[in-house]
């Protein structure tokens, strides 16, 4: 099981490989909330995403030689990077399997990257069947996106410098938005926050039509998404919570809060005309839960992330255009 343990030994791990993304605030964020916002980008981390931190902590837990033959995984763009970047800081080749309707700029970055993109048709292609045989035909070891113990160490350290930082400013109170798809990085940072600021409660984020989060925490068993993609989030959307983040936020998490896209663009262009941040609407859902949905969250302060910057040119200036301030 994931633990904190895991957790310090995955930041030990990813210290001067990963950055330390900070906590920024704006006045005219916090006059829209009506309390604190304080937001943690991880969108400045290496490949625009806190993926990075999980691709890197399970590549670097790999035995040398399983890990010298190379990685496949599967991405519809920002684990598919992380984990490109990964494989490449060891030597290693890497294989991504990413539908063929992904973000063009997430392929071509993938590709950039140094990785081996194989696309599919998500209606008439099994990726399973496809990971299956090139890892057979290659020896490749499966980096899973969020489902592995590695990879939630990895995003759990985005929880420990959370912690840090909010003792720092001396808040022991709050509730953290995170945008959430199948848990690796909610799961956690909660897991983070439980032994480093008991008194700050993780809630997962997500896009309406794609929370099956909120929707398993609030009946107690693991629900699916009627439909596995689709939206302008797609970052985050997955089928379901996985078997292992799922119990992770059961146990620790408050209830989900579910967005809609419209305040997703409308939180990614408050991002960039407040912070001068560039987010993607799937990682600007947590952004738009504390700014929008104030009644849903408790206390004076509130902290939220921004999961991931890789957004289309074209979506990115339709936001801008509608939402501009």
């Amino acid at each position: 099981m994931t633990d904190i343990t895991l957790i310090r030994a995955a930041a030990s791990r990813l210290a001067g490989h990963a950055r330390r993304t900070p906590l920024l605030s704006s006045p005219f964020l916090d006059e829209i909330a009506g309390r604190h916002v304080l937001v943690k980008p991880e969108c400045l981390q290496h490949t625009g995403s806190f993926k990075y931190r999980g691709a890197r902590s399970a590549l670097s837990a790999l035995d040398p030689d399983t890990r010298a033959n190379g990685v496949i995984a599967f991405s519809s763009g920002n684990h598919a990077q992380g984990v490109a970047l990964a494989a490449r800081e060891f030597g290693v080749p890497s294989v991504i399997i990413m539908p063929a309707d992904a973000p063009r700029m997430k392929i071509d970055n993938t590709r950039a990257l140094g990785a081996e993109v194989v696309l599919y048709d998500r209606t008439g292609e099994d990726r399973d069947a496809i990971g299956a045989r090139l890892s057979a035909e290659r020896g490749l070891m499966l980096i899973k996106p969020f489902d592995d113990r590695q990879v939630i160490a990895g995003q759990g350290t985005s929880g420990l410098e959370i912690a840090e930082d909010a003792v720092a400013r001396g808040i022991d109170t709050a509730d953290v938005l995170i945008c959430c798809g199948g848990g690796g990085l909610t799961s956690g940072i909660a897991l983070a926050l439980e032994a480093d600021a008991p008194g700050l409660r993780a809630r997962p984020c997500e896009p309406e039509g794609f929370d099956d989060v909120a929707r398993s925490l609030a009946s107690g068993r693991i629900i699916r998404n009627a439909q596995g993609a689709g939206g302008l989030c797609d970052a985050i959307v997955t089928p379901q919570p996985g078997k292992i983040t799922f119990p992770i936020m059961q146990r620790l998490c408050g209830p989900g809060v579910v967005v809609t896209e419209h305040e997703a663009l409308r939180a990614m262009a408050l991002a960039f005309s407040r912070l001068k941040l560039v987010a993607e609407p799937g990682g600007a859902v947590a952004l738009a839960a504390a700014l929008f949905h104030g009644d849903e969250i408790e206390g004076e302060t509130v902290i939220c992330t921004i999961s991931g910057g890789n957004v289309d040119a074209r979506v990115f200036g339709d936001g801008l255009r509608r939402f501009g301030q």
